[in-house]
Formats: structure tokens, sequence, C-alpha cells
């Protein structure tokens, strides 16, 4: 657990996230998973189970919407006019919590390592269906949703993925 004994709960088939704060439910947040469901492969597009803890906090400061290409901010603000322009990019915006696995073998370490799996909480268009599986993989949120969020979380934070709690 993190900071004031917080932690993240992902549940694949409600499509939540869940912010506990002990055993007491701080807020729940609709998610947009893997559209290939759960899996830890490398190169699947699937969202990986298991113990995962937050590695780094990127985006400090950013503005809503921001673009983050190779977690870097392109100095670009998403707009339905740059989305037109780009129809197959698969959008990280706003803020990144890159997740690091706990679990060697099942999600740490070789072809199954979240961390070079570049899996993260990050945030979407407003276009983006929130509560179904639609991601490549890492784990889509609204970004007012995640700014709110990532401002109650810190690095180490504790995430737990399953497919139901």
């Amino acid at each position: 657990m993190s900071r004031q004994g917080l932690h993240i709960q992902v549940d694949l088939e409600r499509q939540q996230l869940r912010l506990l704060s002990g055993s007491a439910c701080v807020a729940i947040y609709s998610v947009s998973t893997a559209r290939n469901g759960p899996g830890e492969l490398q190169g699947s597009e699937c969202t990986p189970r298991g113990l995962h803890r937050i590695r780094l906090k990127i985006g400090d400061g950013e503005p809503t919407n921001s673009v983050f290409i190779g977690r870097r901010p392109t100095g670009e603000i998403h707009t339905p006019e740059l989305a037109a322009a780009n129809p197959d990019r698969d959008w990280i915006l706003t803020r990144i919590l890159w997740l690091t696995g706990l679990e060697p073998g099942r999600n740490r370490g070789g072809a199954v390592d979240s961390l070079r799996r570049f899996i993260y909480i990050h945030g979407t268009p407003d276009s983006e269906p929130m509560g179904r599986a639609a991601s490549h993989g890492c784990i889509r949120m609204r970004n007012s949703e995640l700014i709110q969020l990532y401002d109650q979380v810190s690095v180490g934070t504790i995430v737990d993925i399953r497919e139901q709690f």
C-alpha cells in the first residue's frame, strides 16, 4: 500500500477501477481495459493480471488532453480536429501511471513483464467509451477522473488487476 494506505483494484469484468483506503472504498471509476481481454504475454495487447505497483507518475502539471508519445508530452492538445488528422493513433492523454509487475513469471520478467510492455493507467479522448474493453492493453480513464486519481496516489501504490473482485 502507499501513502495513507491507498491501493487500487481494477476489475476487468466490471470495467471498474476502485481506489481504496484500507478496506474502505474512496472512489470508483469506469475504465476501459484491453479489447483482447486479460493476458500477460508481450505483444498480446491484453491487460495483465495480478499485483502491480505504480513505478512512475508522468505528466505533473500538463494540461488536460495533453498528448504523450513515448511517455513524453508532444506539446499537442487533443482535439477532434487532431484526432481526425491522425485516425490510427492510440491516444495517451493527460497523465500516465506506469505499472510494474510484482509477480515473477506472471507479470514480471521475460515475455510477461508489464513494465517492458508499457502498461499504463492513462487518459483517453472523451469520445472513447468507458465501461467496455477497447484498449490495446492499458487501462484507459476519463481525463478528469485520471487527474483526481493521479493526485491521490504515489509511486509505489499497489494496483491489483483481476478478472473480478
